[in-house]
């Protein structure tokens, strides 16, 4: 009797063996098939210098002065069974509203993405074959100094990947960093980190917090943002023991690399929901029966005085003394 773990395996490849065969079925049918979606995870990297082994370089890292040609080789990996044809374009770089590193779409890029030219647009990969491509950056000559950051975009069966180009154009660099929008919200603070300079930061950011009843020491550590030139990205800080009843100063100080810092500081005031509805409750209810008494006292008069006449009684006899003086 087979193990269980075997028993496993085996259920779980079948499936996966049929999806396999009902997709591959259909391309074979037909005479000029479409350039197939890759069959197994794709993979695109720098070339390895002198190696010959693809994924040396998690990224490509050029640098040089206004109007230089850098040039680099591309690697584009198929390990699937069928050749694909993969398309191959640049893009500009950006933060995400998160803070996450993204790229341009087709025909969105007017930085980094624009320098970028590869041998071809379009290349077909073997089966279980991998592709040296070359690329090149020409860097313009009115380019502004410090980092560029773009990507080499491979786009296959409506699947992509990308390589990070970090592209930095020789002259002054300016490391600066500012936290802006701090504000605590229930149990999590907010705040907003902004790259003023011109170079990639990695910030690290230090908490604390002081009141009645709180105190939060978080001692520097680094975000895991990386970032970009001109860019913000609005992040938050959990503060899962929050107190429930106090007045509180939060400060944000954050640091990077090239001596960039900023500290930026928020009131926060806690007060918990249900005593406030209740005691807002009890506060209308005091207000509105103070208010019923005084009515009343109005209507029955100050204590020992004589109560008022009816006022019909009053005109009738102002009426008779009216008809004696005539």
């Amino acid at each position: 009797m087979p193990p269980p773990g075997h028993t496993v395996r085996r259920a779980l490849a079948l499936p996966l063996l049929a999806a396999l065969c009902c997709t591959a079925a259909p391309a074979a049918a037909t005479e000029k098939p479409a350039a197939p979606a890759w069959t197994a995870n794709p993979s695109a990297s720098p070339s390895a210098h002198g190696s010959g082994q693809a994924g040396a370089r998690p990224y490509f890292y050029l640098e040089g002065l206004p109007g230089s040609v850098l040039k680099d080789r591309l690697s584009v990996t198929n390990p699937g069974t069928e050749p694909v044809t993969v398309r191959l374009r640049g893009a500009d770089a950006y933060n995400a509203g998160d803070g996450s590193f993204a790229v341009r779409r087709t025909d969105g890029s007017t930085g980094t993405g624009t320098w970028l030219r590869v041998a071809r647009t379009e290349v077909t990969v073997p089966a279980r074959t991998r592709a040296e491509v070359p690329v090149t950056f020409t860097v313009p000559a009115d380019a502004s100094p410090g980092d560029h950051p773009g990507a080499v975009v491979a786009e296959s069966g409506g699947r992509s990947v990308g390589v990070r180009v970090r592209l930095r154009v020789g002259g002054p660099r300016l490391a600066a960093l500012t936290v802006e929008d701090v504000g605590v919200h229930g149990r999590t603070i907010r705040y907003t980190l902004v790259n003023r300079g011109n170079t990639v930061l990695v910030p690290r950011l230090a908490v604390s917090a002081d009141g009645l009843f709180a105190h939060l020491r978080r001692g520097p550590r680094t975000l895991p943002v990386e970032l970009l030139p001109g860019r913000r990205a609005r992040l938050t800080e959990p503060w899962p023991n929050a107190p429930a009843l106090d007045s509180a100063t939060v400060r944000l100080r954050v640091t990077a690399a090239g001596g960039a810092h900023d500290e930026a500081t928020a009131s926060a005031l806690f007060v918990p929901r249900a005593p406030v509805a209740g005691g807002a409750l009890l506060l209308v209810a005091a207000a509105s029966g103070y208010a019923l008494r005084r009515r009343r006292r109005r209507r029955a008069g100050p204590p020992g005085d004589p109560p008022t006449e009816p006022r019909k009684h009053t005109e009738e006899r102002h009426l008779v003394k009216a008809g004696a003086d005539t």
